[in-house]
């Protein structure tokens, strides 16, 4: 395909809507939000705002919005923004209306529960003729509807195609840098999750600063650890997507996932906090089980899993923590 990139962004969720708002902001592109809800979508076109998702945020007049797979046909990339256990299932579904030279960008930031496997991987198998990229990284949907400065990273297996996708959606505001370490990107983005329920943790139980940039330090190590398990580049995960990710994630009360690690902090059990709505809840047992098989030593991440699925109480898994063999760092 030639010309103007057309892009369509399928998920009109918060982080959706976002991503649409600030890749239609800057002109470069045709832009439509594609979603499957018939009311919600002529809501946002005759409304132009998102009151559920990004309240006060006006959406641009360059934003077209579709319920129709038939707006896929001439897309030049094709954004998948819906949570990452819908992934696999919206690939299937879309992927008979991709046009034949699509690019697709998965922007979950998850593992699939059911197989463990990454979300490039997943939607290879559903897309075997497109190439997979994933954007992953520090960035709130309110901040980046917003247009407040937003960075991001965005891998490719081909560098070529990594930075045309950089140049097709940065912006004055929202600036992504390429990659070629899928396998980095994707584990930063979903491990940083855990690693901010492990830091909400500290914070509700009172545990104090001083534990929780603790976690931070050590939660890098433990995700460069499974990166190099999994075959990624380690130092990956001291950019953006790990990091950059984690930091924000960690301690920022926009997080959902900060905010679940302060109830189980505070002794709410996981069920009562909505576990099942919080990306980190579910990747902290995956996570857990791909350390085992890659045997790689993930410490906190079991102890996020164990606290989640009732095992372990927070004292006791912070003993446990804090009383194991002294490596070296």
């Amino acid at each position: 395909m030639s010309g103007t990139e057309k892009i369509v962004v399928i998920g009109a969720g918060a982080f959706g809507t976002a991503l649409a708002t600030v890749i239609a902001l800057e002109g470069k592109a045709g832009v439509t939000l594609l979603g499957r809800d018939p009311s919600l979508m002529a809501d946002l076109r005759n409304d132009r705002v998102h009151d559920a998702a990004l309240p006060g945020v006006p959406l641009p007049d360059a934003l077209d919005f579709s319920t129709e797979p038939d707006a896929l046909y001439d897309a030049s990339i094709v954004l998948f923004a819906m949570p990452s256990q819908a992934q696999g299932d919206a690939a299937r579904h879309y992927g008979p209306y991709l046009h034949a030279d699509a690019l697709v960008v998965t922007c979950a930031k998850g593992i699939e529960r059911s197989t463990g496997r990454l979300l490039t991987d997943v939607l290879e198998q559903a897309l075997p003729r497109h190439p997979v990229a994933v954007l992953s990284g520090p960035g709130f949907a309110a901040d980046i509807a917003r247009g407040l400065p937003t960075a991001m990273a965005i891998a490719a297996g081909d560098p070529s195609v990594a930075e045309r996708l950089a140049h097709a959606v940065s912006g004055r505001t929202f600036r992504l840098y390429a990659s070629t370490d899928r396998v980095g990107v994707q584990l930063g983005g979903a491990l940083k999750n855990v690693l901010a329920i492990a830091c909400g943790i500290v914070e509700g139980a009172g545990l104090g600063d001083s534990a929780r940039a603790a976690l931070i330090s050590r939660g890098l190590a433990e995700m460069s650890r499974l990166v190099a398990a999994m075959g990624g580049q380690a130092e990956t995960v001291r950019g953006l997507s790990g990091l950059g990710d984690l930091v924000l994630t960690a301690t920022s009360h926009q997080s959902r996932n900060l905010r679940f690690g302060i109830g189980l902090g505070q002794g709410e059990p996981a069920d009562a906090l909505g576990g099942l709505l919080v990306e980190g809840a579910f990747t902290a047992a995956i996570a857990a089980s791909l350390a085992e098989r890659h045997q790689v030593d993930l410490p906190i991440t079991a102890a996020v899993a164990s606290i989640i699925e009732g095992r372990l109480d927070v004292a006791t898994a912070m003993e446990q923590l804090m009383t194991r063999p002294i490596t070296t760092e």
